[in-house]
Formats: structure tokens, sequence, C-alpha cells
């Protein structure tokens, strides 16, 4: 048999499916291997590139498998998906990574670590108790306008929801009231639980040096600096400032042919929650922006919003946020507003 120079690995929950490549690219081995015996099997293979696809389990995978001195690449899905030749199944899958991987020009995740994936689950567990937050406060607005309560929407005016629960002399029907209460005990266990992970957040921005950088970017606080020195890859990951802009999904969607350019709405490609933090940080430099060096008239920004759509300069702005960031992480430099045209 060939020497294995490429191994491409489908991952699942119990069976998963191996596709070993020579230096010609052809196929020398396919096998199926149980969850209990991939260590097993990898410590006896010689060194060489193993191939995954960056999901769910691939960074534990690629620690333990480069442990045994093996040289680990973890593609996104998306690229690995032209690959896949007709059918859809394990095998074609791992055939398909395996030439994904052959690529000169294929692009890869780098595999984090233990305590990368511990400061990320932060942000992650954040997202997920604010989405309940919402659930719980628009099931507290939906049942009281069957009773004629109406109360605007927004995270703001829960407490008005809670007030009319809570109301003795309310006109809500007394077998309605314990139900509702069990609502308002589940929100303000939830506000609690965000509050800890916020007061989190606030600390690991001060012991971080990055993040304590990016703060003095208008507009970047210590949630998105914190998300950004955590859930971002290092900046040698990206040639260019706007590399990394794309990576967050921050530029226009390119259709063009025939030497036409034709640009769209923005990609939505790579890091969702690092891109709408930007964007949530763009858009309160734009609300606040009488005390914001970089809205003063004269300024990029201040032209963008005496012509451009307020949504589209939010946007704008984040993207250049986005390259003020990579700057900074490549430089290791503050943060130096610039100064207005006359």
């Amino acid at each position: 048999m060939s020497k294995i120079i490429t191994v491409g690995l489908d991952l699942a929950k119990n069976v998963f499916q191996v596709h070993g490549a020579d230096g010609a690219g052809r196929a020398v081995l396919r096998k199926k291997i149980r969850r209990a015996q991939v260590l097993e099997f990898f410590s006896q293979l010689p060194s060489c590139v193993v191939a995954m696809e960056a999901c769910g389990g691939a960074h534990f995978w690629g620690r333990e498998i480069g442990k045994l001195g093996h040289d680990v690449r973890l593609i996104p899905p998306a690229y690995v998906k032209p690959f896949v030749k007709r059918q859809k199944n394990d095998a074609a899958d791992a055939e398909a990574i395996c030439e994904a991987a052959l690529r000169p020009t294929m692009r890869f995740v780098p595999v984090k670590s233990e305590e990368v994936q511990g400061a990320a689950m932060l942000f992650r567990v954040r997202e997920l108790l604010i989405r309940q937050r919402t659930q719980a406060i628009n099931a507290l607005r939906g049942h009281l306008t069957e009773f004629g309560q109406i109360v605007p929407q927004g995270a703001a005016n829960a407490a008005r929801l809670v007030a009319i629960v809570e109301d003795p002399e309310g006109a809500l029907p007394a077998d309605a009231v314990p139900t509702l209460k069990a609502l308002i005990t589940a929100l303000a266990h939830l506000e609690a639980e965000i509050a800890k992970l916020d007061a989190e957040i606030t600390r690991r921005a001060k012991e971080n040096d990055l993040a304590r950088r990016l703060m003095t970017v208008p507009g970047i606080g210590p949630l998105i600096a914190t998300a950004i020195a955590v859930l971002a890859p290092p900046p040698e990951t990206f040639r260019k400032a706007r590399d990394f802009a794309a990576w967050l999904g921050l530029v226009p969607r390119q259709h063009s042919t025939g030497g036409k350019q034709h640009l769209g709405a923005t990609t939505k490609m790579g890091e969702r929650s690092l891109r709408r933090l930007l964007i949530l940080g763009a858009n309160s430099v734009i609300i606040k922006r009488h005390v914001h060096a970089a809205a003063r008239p004269g300024t990029w920004l201040a032209g963008m919003l005496s012509r451009k759509p307020p949504m589209l300069v939010r946007v704008a702005l984040a993207n250049k946020m986005a390259r003020i960031v990579w700057a900074l992480m490549v430089k290791g430099q503050d943060y130096r507003a610039p100064a207005a045209t006359a």
C-alpha cells in the first residue's frame, strides 16, 4: 500500500469515516471506525495531514489527534461541499474533505485551545440567556394583550409588564396572576444571571491587554473588546484588514462577470456574533455622534450620514471598525482619532 500523506476524517457521534490518499491524491484507505477507536487508529498511523470539517467537536479531535504528531487542518464546511461527488454519504464526505485539504489555496481554521473555547462559552451562554429573556418578555406581553393591557416592545418596558401583573388592584383574572408571576420569576432569574455574566466580561476586559487597547476605539466597550479578543483568530491569519472584515461578513457580496462589477448586500459570512456586536457598536456611535470626535463635521462619518441611508452607514462604520481592530491587533497600538478636514 502506498504511503498515506493526507487523511480526510468525517466526524460523527459514534461512527467515523476515514479516507486516506497518497502523494498523488489516489485513494489508498477507506475505513469506518468507532468513536473509541479513533485515537488508537491515528496513533498507529505515520505522521500525516489529517483534515476535518470545522464543526461541533472538531477542535477537540484536532487537539487530541495533533498530540499524536499529525498535522491537523480544519476546513469550513462551505469549502468542502463543492468537492462532494453526486450522492451525500459519510464516505463521500470524507473523500471530499481529503480532496479539499490537498488544494494549495484552501483556507483553514486554526485549532482552538481548551482555554479559548472555555472563554468563548461565556458569550454563547450570554446570547442564549438574552434570547430566553426576550422570549419571556414577549410571552408576558402577549398574555397581557389578551386582557387589554398594551405595552410597547423592548426589554426597557419589562418593568411596566411586571407592575401590571403585581398590581393588587389590577383588572387581571385571579386565575391568570399566578401563571404570569411564574414568567416574572423566570425573567428575574434570567436578568440576574445576565448581570453576573456582564460583570465577568467587564472583569476580563480590564485584565486583558488587547481588550483594553480595543476599548480606545469609539463604539467598542468591554463586551465587544473581550469578544474580539476571545473569538477572533490571530491577526496573522489575515493578509490585510479587508480580509478580516470579509471574515466577519461586513463586505458586499460580489456577483461580477465580464468585467462588470456588481455588489450586493453584505455577505453575512463568518463570525455572526462579532458582526452583530460591531454593528451595535457602530449604532451607538451614530446615536451619540454629538460626543464622538469621529462624527464631527468634516469627518468621514459625518459625510456618510449626510448622504447615505442610516442602516447602510451603520454597516459601513462596522466595516471600518473591523479594519481598525485588525490594525490595532497587528501593530499593538492604541487608537488615534483622525483629524477632521476643514
